[in-house]
């Protein structure tokens, strides 16, 4: 949810294969590019671009929104993982430089000689815009997550027009607060977006909160309006590398190179063309004619290998700082009380044979995942309770831990037929005759996905769980499973799966505010435990690697959601002499980087 959070694409060079991919697709077609100057990218299926603005609402945190944002917008401070290291892309970022003050409580920040597309320059003011909307706006934004910022920034002072200084409630681990915090802004054109309609004038409405609000309430509006992005001159000026051609609303989407760009990473290749498929099997067609230049294929398709280098691709797998999971849905009317007790949860996760999935449904590319913490990389950051994994796979193990607890089989289906609240009863709030039945709106157009459900379905169904599936696109199955309260329409969901590869990408600092503390912004299931949100807490305030442990090993043990095993983000197909992708692991693209090999 992707943080927020993946996607990459691919190029093309066959023009006879346009019919195939929008028969077979519904998505973009590749034609015939003078390898130079234009790339056909394809992108991850069903991971339709739909959103612009440089600032995620929930309903928009697909990746491909926020890598092609950062393209046209550069980040304030930028993290890229494809050196092998996650550290501080300076080359990408508008600031040279963040100085901390020696007690931890507020940090000065220094801009770059840098300008926009219009050649204005950027300045501190339009960092203080971005901070201004944010501040007037934060429920509405889809990173925020409550106590955090920007509620833990007290203040935004300018010192000069390259330089600002903002101010903390308290002091902060420095790593956090630049990886997880400072990360998130983006100097915004404030001489350009500071007003309350298109036809409005330029002022300084974001300096008051009801003026941030008109703002915020414009901007967002537009970028509701996806036909008119070509011709909206909102989108015209810009401060990154690339800027917007085109923008369908099917998600084909057309990147040109800058030419007022001053930044550190100028583009090489002139057109970038993104396309979006509908599933894993069109994109892979389009692989095998050669219609693309950069794709993505399935871990099962990786025996197949050979077909793809043999038509000069290379194939390499990418890992991701990712972990993969399905969200219980806390507040559910029917079986949230369900959810709510920890052996019924401990029952689910011992129905989970992930060593089995990763193995069969991912061809051995996924890693199992038993906690909060990334584990495909090695990391100082998870504790060796979540290493060790809790609650190992067993059918027979997970049905005597729900029969002790006051369930019966019947027909094959978990009844609660022993309800109330001692050691041995269904527990708080489990009526009796309960089922444990349970279903997941879950990601369309992967078989991956399929199978991985299907599996999962077989083996709940052995431990007496029942476990429907229902499919749909991710910004579907994102915008039907949303966070709600018990009485609201809307949370009739007990399930969500947004994406085999990968449902959370972290920073570079894999810390669980959004996740998991109470009222954070990618919490989609209401997970609340006091204990958990003080080690959330902690995480971001101690410089101490235990601190991080801590919390790993606490949220391994109290499953908030369901652990899956963790795919490589993707498995790559790429032309050969096409340089500069070197795999980000958080799940980022960046097409300033690529270049064609003479």
């Amino acid at each position: 949810m992707t943080k927020p959070r993946r996607w990459a694409l691919l190029t093309g060079a066959a023009l006879a294969v346009s019919a195939l991919l929008a028969g077979c697709s519904g998505g973009g077609s590749a034609t015939t590019s003078a390898k130079s100057d234009e790339i056909n990218y394809a992108l991850p299926a069903n991971f339709t671009p739909n959103w612009i603005l440089p600032i995620g609402t929930a309903a928009h945190l697909n990746t491909n929104n926020g890598s092609i944002a950062q393209s046209l917008y550069e980040r304030l401070i930028a993290y890229d993982g494809s050196t092998g290291k996650i550290g501080w892309d300076k080359a990408g970022s508008v600031a040279t430089a963040a100085d901390f003050a020696p007690d931890s409580k507020s940090v000065t920040i220094t801009l770059g000689d840098r300008h926009w597309s219009d050649g204005k320059p950027i300045t501190s003011r339009d960092v203080e815009f971005w901070f201004n909307l944010i501040k007037a706006n934060e429920k509405d934004w889809g990173s925020y997550s409550e106590g955090k910022a920007p509620d833990n920034w007290t203040s935004f002072k300018t010192v000069d027009d390259t330089h600002f200084t903002i101010t903390f409630d308290k002091a902060y681990n420095k790593d956090w607060m630049l990886a997880n915090q400072l990360s998130y802004i983006i100097p915004l054109p404030q001489h350009a977006w500071d007003k309350t309609s298109a036809s409005g004038s330029v002022t300084d409405a974001d300096r008051t909160t009801t003026g941030a609000k008109q703002v915020w309430k414009f901007l967002n509006t537009a970028a509701g309006k996806i036909a008119d992005y070509d011709s909206d001159a909102l989108w015209k000026t810009i401060s990154g590398p690339y800027g917007l051609s085109s923008f369908t609303t099917a998600g084909k989407v057309q990147l040109t190179a800058n030419p007022k760009y001053d930044g550190g990473e100028k583009a090489s290749i002139k057109t970038v063309n993104l396309l979006p498929f509908t599933t894993a099997d069109a994109e892979t067609n389009a692989l095998r004619s050669g219609a693309v230049d950069y794709g993505y294929i399935n871990a099962t398709d990786l025996d197949q290998k050979d077909s793809f280098t043999s038509k000069g691709y290379e194939v390499d797998p990418w890992t991701g700082w990712a972990i993969t999971y399905m969200p219980y849905n806390f507040n559910n009317p029917d079986m949230g009380a369900v959810f709510k007790q920890l052996y019924a949860r401990q029952a689910v996760q011992m129905s989970i044979d992930q060593k089995s999935l990763s193995k069969v449904v991912f061809n051995g590319t996924a890693t199992s995942t038993y906690g909060p913490i990334p584990q495909a990389q090695e990391s100082d950051y998870v504790s060796d309770v979540q290493k060790d994994n809790p609650y190992p796979f067993s059918t027979k193990k997970a049905a005597a831990l729900l029969t002790s607890h006051g369930w019966t089989k019947q027909g094959g289906t978990m009844v609660c037929t022993d309800p109330g609240t001692s050691s041995s009863q269904c527990g708080e709030g489990v009526a009796a005759g309960t089922k444990f039945t349970m279903s997941v709106l879950s990601q369309s157009g992967s078989t991956v996905t399929d199978n991985m459900m299907s599996a999962i379905q077989s083996s709940l169904e052995k431990t007496g769980i029942g476990f429907t599936i229902k499919t749909a696109p991710v910004s579907s199955v994102l915008s039907q499973t949303p966070t709600c309260t018990s009485d609201e329409s809307s949370c009739k969901w007990d399930l969500s799966f947004f994406g085999t590869a990968g449902s959370w990408y972290f920073p570079a600092y894999p810390t669980g505010e959004a996740l998991f503390s109470t009222g954070g912004s990618a919490n989609f299931g209401s997970y609340s435990n006091k204990q958990v949100d003080a080690l959330i807490d902690a995480t971001t305030t101690s410089t101490d690697a235990s601190a991080v442990q801590d919390y790993s090993a606490a949220v391994a043990k109290d499953l908030p959601v369901i652990w899956l095993p963790s795919p490589d983000y993707q498995i790559s197909v790429k032309k050969s002499g096409l340089t500069g992708f070197d795999q980000d692991s958080l799940a980022n693209f960046h097409p300033a980087q690529w270049k064609w090999s003479k």
